[in-house]
């Protein structure tokens, strides 16, 4: 099995979500990750999915979804060619002895803190999943309380937007 981001520009209308992952869910593949937002066309909507699966099921789930009658387009983003980033909340416990280590790891990976507690630190980190993993690593010794962790985010490198050939700029 390898990972798959796929990026679909879709119409902005209730149940299209619902549907969408259904389609994923039938085949009895598991979404790892789900994001959803508003694109910069007004009534259409961007969902990035990653899911783990063999290129042959995940074609056929592809050719399903362009049946739907709200799937816009579909597009596959190859990791070397797309800016892929993970945003994630952590709270981390901490005392007087951990919190200046805490906030050298927090400085290091280029994280924020944007809490504090007398007993906890509430840090935010925005990258890649190298980048987010390495300082979950970092921090796991200290005790985490609590992750909330977004979708995977990911757009196409360069000057081509997946708008470009469906609507004239």
């Amino acid at each position: 099995m390898s990972t798959h981001v796929l990026s679909l520009l879709v119409e902005d209308k209730p149940g299209l979500l619902t549907r969408v992952a259904g389609l994923f869910a039938r085949r009895g593949f598991n979404i790892e990750s789900l994001a959803v937002g508003h694109s910069e066309i007004e009534g259409l909507s961007r969902i990035t999915v990653v899911v783990d699966v063999e290129d042959l099921p995940l074609e056929q789930v592809t050719k399903q979804l362009n049946k739907l009658i709200n799937v816009i387009k579909i597009v596959e983003l190859d990791p070397d060619a797309s800016v892929q980033r993970q945003h994630l909340l952590i709270k981390v416990k901490v005392d007087g002895n951990s919190r200046s280590q805490i906030l050298e790891a927090v400085t290091l990976f280029r994280a924020r803190v944007v809490d504090v507690a007398p007993d906890s630190l509430v840090v935010e980190v925005t990258g890649d999943s190298g980048k987010v993993n390495a300082l979950l690593r970092m921090l796991e010794p200290y005790g985490i309380k609590e992750i909330a962790q977004s979708g995977l985010l990911a757009i196409g490198r360069g000057s081509k937007s997946i708008t470009e050939r469906v609507f004239k700029n």
